[in-house]
C-alpha cells in the first residue's frame, strides 16, 4: 500500500482532537511510505455548521469528491467523520463497489441531543447506518468500543492515540507567575458537551484557568469572573501552559478519548477527572491522575501526584504505534 485518500469534515483551520489526529497520522504514514491526500472542506463550497459558525460544512460534494477521488485512485479510502463529506465519500464508494474504513472519533448523538434535543436512539440509529457498510469502524478506546457494540455496532476495531513527548515534556516555565496558587487548568473547546460548568463552580483555592475558544465562552466569563479565560492558544504554546500549571482539570463526560490528557501528563501535569471513557483509558489506575465522581476531590488529591509518574504514563503511548495501528487496519481496494 502506497496511497490513502482520507475523507474529514474536520480540518484546518479547526482546532480540535479530530484535526490534531489526522494531521500527525498524516506525518506518520509518510515517514512509514504511505502518502496520503486529505479531501476536506476547504475544496468545496460550505457553510457554517449550526451552533459552531468556525467550522465549515461542504455543501453538495458528491459529484466533485466523486471526481477527486477517481482521479487520485487511492489504495485504500478511509472515511474520517459523519459529515457532508463522508456521507458523499460513503456514497461513491458504495456506488463504486470500493472498500472502505470509517473512524468514530465524536459522540455525535450525545452532542445532538445535547444541542437539539434529539433523542440518542434516533442519533444512533444514523451512526449505525453511516458505519454498518466500513470494513472495520476505527474506535480510540475499549470502553468505546463496548459501547459502540451495545448500540449494535459490528466490526469495530481499536486504534489508539499519541502524544508529542519531546514537544510536551517537562521544563521550566513562568507564564502563570503572579496568579494565587494551586494553578487548576483546563484545556479544550468551550462548549457545552465539555462540561466546564462542573469545574469553574468548584469551591477551589488558588486559579482556575480555561485555554480554548467556544460558542459559551462569553457566557461562562460573565458567569465565572473570577476563572480567568485565555482564549484559543497554538498548539506549539500549550506545554508552557501545561508546565507551569498545577492539575489539570478535565470534567468532560462525553469525549471519546481527550488527547489533552496526554499532553498535559507528557509535561508532567497530574490529571483530574471523572471516571468515564476516555479518563478511564487514558488515565485509568496509572497513578498519574486521580478519577472520582466528585471532581473537587479529585483535584485535590492530584496535588500530591508526583510530576515524574505522570511523565512516565504519557511516554508509553506514542504516534508511531497508533498510525502503524491504522495503517493495519486500512483494507486496500
Amino acid at each position: 500500500m502506497k496511497t490513502v485518500a482520507i475523507v474529514t469534515d474536520a480540518w484546518a483551520p479547526q482546532v480540535n482532537g479530530v484535526v490534531h489526529t489526522l494531521q500527525r497520522t498524516c506525518a506518520e504514514l509518510r515517514s512509514i511510505g504511505i502518502e496520503p491526500t486529505i479531501f476536506s472542506p476547504d475544496a468545496y463550497r460550505s457553510v457554517p455548521c449550526p451552533t459552531y459558525p468556525e467550522i465549515r460544512l461542504a455543501l453538495m460534494p458528491g459529484r466533485e469528491l466523486a471526481r477527486r477521488l477517481d482521479a487520485a485512485r487511492p489504495d485504500a479510502l478511509h472515511i474520517a467523520t459523519e459529515g457532508p463529506l463522508g456521507w458523499a465519500a460513503r456514497r461513491h464508494a458504495l456506488d463504486a463497489r470500493l472498500p472502505f474504513t470509517t473512524a468514530y472519533h465524536t459522540r455525535f448523538a450525545e452532542y445532538l441531543r445535547a444541542r437539539t434535543g434529539v433523542p440518542l436512539a434516533i442519533g444512533y440509529r444514523v451512526l449505525r447506518r453511516f458505519h454498518q457498510p466500513s470494513s472495520c469502524v476505527m474506535v480510540p478506546t475499549r470502553a468505546v468500543q463496548m459501547e459502540l457494540q451495545r448500540h449494535g455496532f459490528e466490526r469495530t476495531e481499536l486504534w489508539g492515540r499519541g502524544v508529542d513527548t519531546e514537544l510536551f515534556s517537562p521544563a521550566p516555565s513562568n507564564v502563570f507567575d503572579g496568579l494565587p496558587r494551586p494553578i487548576f487548568l483546563s484545556v479544550g473547546r468551550v462548549a457545552i458537551e465539555k462540561n466546564l460548568d462542573a469545574f469553574l463552580r468548584l469551591p477551589l483555592p488558588g486559579s482556575k484557568v480555561i485555554i480554548g475558544d467556544g460558542p459559551r465562552r462569553a457566557l461562562l466569563q460573565r458567569r465565572f469572573p473570577d476563572a480567568i479565560f485565555l482564549g484559543a492558544r497554538a498548539h506549539a504554546e500549550l506545554p508552557a501552559f501545561y508546565r507551569a500549571a498545577d492539575v489539570f482539570v478535565f470534567p468532560s463526560l462525553t469525549d471519546t478519548f481527550g488527547l489533552v490528557l496526554l499532553e498535559a501528563m507528557g509535561c508532567g501535569l497530574p490529571v483530574a477527572a471523572y471516571p468515564v471513557a476516555g479518563p478511564l483509558d487514558v488515565v485509568g489506575d496509572s497513578g498519574a491522575g486521580v478519577l472520582r465522581d466528585d471532581l473537587r476531590e479529585a483535584c485535590m488529591a492530584a496535588l500530591a501526584i508526583d510530576r515524574d509518574h505522570a511523565r512516565r504514563h504519557a511516554m508509553s503511548r506514542t504516534w508511531s504505534q497508533a498510525t502503524e495501528r491504522f495503517a493495519a487496519l486500512l483494507h486496500p481496494r
